[in-house]
């Protein structure tokens, strides 16, 4: 204390480490509860404690000097007790020792170690998330390249040259259909840009007379420049011919419009 007014420094910190006999832990308690400059006080120091305990850099201890440490405190809490003990000795209240606060500061920094490794471990895992995902879309890429080269490469496949109906000769489209597997890629040329909110659906005629089946809706570039590939096909199905339509930019389930372009295949060789 200092003169009874207010309680030291060291006191409180010790108090706020709750390294206090209950003598001096219950004092300084009812101190504070009419002092607000003792609990101001208080809360700085309990402020800088753990500022004190984040700041700490985490380091193994070497085995030697936590023995060393064991060691001293079996000395000073044996000297200690004889000390209370000794008959004809009147012990003397004396402050715990500083080295009392060593297990709290450890403890958060241990704690905040721990919070950190957490940390870490869900971002590692978040990051092999990620990285399982592109993975699986690397797959999935190759997959399809190697089902476009099969596809160009089939003897079996079908092809087909589109060109506008009534008109020159200047849009094209070139197919190839696999009718097996029901795959198909499609290019456009030099087509006719279309109106807002209108877009090409191209179309295969299915040689045993069933309702021709949507391959896809494109809209050119501004170079009149399409493609439809490996759009969803049942296999199976036998091309008699294809079509493009023009029709709304969502793609219909049935033409509702004359064919602007249309092409009957040949087997390839």
């Amino acid at each position: 204390m200092n003169g009874g007014i207010h309680i030291a420094l060291e006191d409180l910190a010790f108090y706020a480490m709750g390294n206090l006999r209950d003598e001096e832990r219950t004092r300084i308690h009812a101190h504070l509860q009419s002092c607000s400059e003792c609990r101001e006080e208080l809360s700085a120091i309990s402020g800088d404690l753990t500022a004190l305990a984040v700041s700490v850099e985490q380091h193994p201890v070497p085995p030697a000097a936590r023995q060393r440490f064991l060691d001293s405190l079996g000395t000073e809490v044996q000297a200690e007790s004889v000390s209370e003990t000794a008959p004809g000795v009147t012990p003397f209240p004396k402050p715990a020792s500083r080295t009392a606060w060593l297990p709290w500061t450890i403890a958060a920094a241990l704690g905040i170690g721990a919070a950190g490794l957490g940390v870490k471990v869900n971002t590692l895992r978040e990051q092999l998330h990620n990285q399982s995902q592109l993975v699986a879309r690397a797959q999935e890429e190759s997959v399809r390249s190697q089902r476009v080269v099969n596809l160009l490469k089939s003897p079996g496949a079908q092809r087909a040259t589109l060109t506008a109906a009534k008109t020159p000769v200047e849009p094209t489209g070139h197919a190839i259909y696999l009718a097996d597997r029901g795959e198909l890629i499609f290019q456009g040329n030099n087509l006719k840009r279309l109106p807002q909110g209108k877009a090409y659906e191209l179309w295969v005629i299915p040689a045993n007379g069933t309702a021709p089946l949507p391959a896809g809706v494109f809209v050119p570039d501004q170079s009149g420049d399409a493609s439809v590939v490996m759009p969803p096909l049942p296999p199976g199905i036998a091309a008699k011919a294809f079509a493009i339509t023009i029709e709304r930019a969502e793609g219909s389930a049935a033409p509702s419009s004359t064919p602007v372009m249309s092409g009957v295949p040949t087997q390839g060789d």
